[in-house]
């Protein structure tokens, strides 16, 4: 998707970056990519660049930090106004260049083949930076459909009561063997009617307890060794792992649950409203969505190991 900012330039001879006559009426397109880019520590800037012609739209925000932006209220976002200015100003820039490179804001010294043909910049107006936090099991189910009381509230919808919500917890069932392990939505089709059933209770695999119906948790169905993985101990081969072969019922008390893997996912936007590029005057401005390869890979996932119940 492209982010398309038509701005109108109502010239004069004082405005010595164009060449022109009194009352020329100059259209400029910027057909910028959706993607926008940040660079920088202790501060940031905002950009995006395109080529033919060369051209960057850019923000800077002093005193703003990657781990500022990704500091999420309890409702999972962040909001901050800023005010453009002359410590935080937005440009926009034109270049001699055929290609820009992808870093071009990323350098402390001004990269040397880098040529402007005019730099106009607004120190008015503001800018609003919002990020939102998804977090999700990637156990196959789509949140939504995670909602077992459908009272749209994913939150108290918990089967194995260990206090993470379904649409969080990698196994929703306590049983040890992941939900996506277990079949949950065989052709992908988004309809769970058709998951796994081992032992036809009309409780699916992935929400059932005791997968094959012999009174021995799956979770306990663990002969050769704890390590909180039930499928891999198997008696007999043939059919397959202890805790769906419902003639093996050896158990093995389970003491822990397995570690849970939560991916996050930060969606960052920027809206600038109100800027003064000179002549150019604009009342909003949808400046696109970072690039997600900025954030920090430690950011990416969280782990939670539940106390068994």
């Amino acid at each position: 998707m492209r982010s398309k900012l038509f701005l109108v330039l109502i010239s004069t001879c004082l405005l010595s970056i164009y060449s022109c006559d009194d009352g020329d009426v100059i259209t400029v397109e910027l057909d910028f990519e959706e993607t926008f880019y940040a660079c920088g520590e202790t501060d940031l800037v905002f950009y995006k660049t395109k080529d033919d012609p060369s051209e960057s739209l850019s923000l800077k925000v002093v005193g703003l930090t990657i781990a500022d932006i990704l500091e999420v209220g309890d409702d999972n976002t962040y909001e901050e106004t800023i005010t453009i200015s002359s410590t935080n100003p937005f440009n926009y820039r034109t270049y001699s260049n055929t290609e820009l490179p992808s870093n071009l804001f990323c350098n402390d010294i001004p990269l040397s083949d880098i040529v402007i043909t005019q730099d106009i910049e607004s120190t008015d107006g503001t800018a609003v930076l919002k990020t939102v936090l998804t977090e999700d099991d990637d156990d196959g189910i789509p949140a939504e459909l995670e909602d077992r009381n459908n009272n749209g509230n994913l939150e108290d919808d918990d089967t194995d009561g260990d206090t993470i919500p379904n649409y969080l917890d990698a196994d929703d069932d306590g049983d040890n063997v992941l939900t996506k392990d277990e079949n949950p939505d065989p052709d992908e089709d988004g309809d769970l009617s058709d998951a796994q059933d081992t032992d036809g209770d009309g409780t699916p695999d992935y929400l059932d307890s005791d997968d094959d119906n012999d009174d021995v948790p799956t979770r306990d169905e663990e002969n050769d060794s704890q390590d909180q993985n039930p499928a891999n101990d198997i008696t007999n081969s043939e059919i397959g792992a202890d805790y769906l072969n419902p003639d093996i019922a050896n158990t093995v008390t389970a003491t822990e649950y397995r570690s849970h893997t939560i991916s996050l996912t930060y969606t960052v936007t920027l809206t600038i409203s109100n800027i003064d590029l000179t002549l150019i005057s604009l009342d909003i401005y949808d400046f696109g969505v970072l690039d997600s390869s900025i954030i920090p890979t430690e950011n990416q996932t969280r782990t939670e190991t539940p106390d068994i119940n």
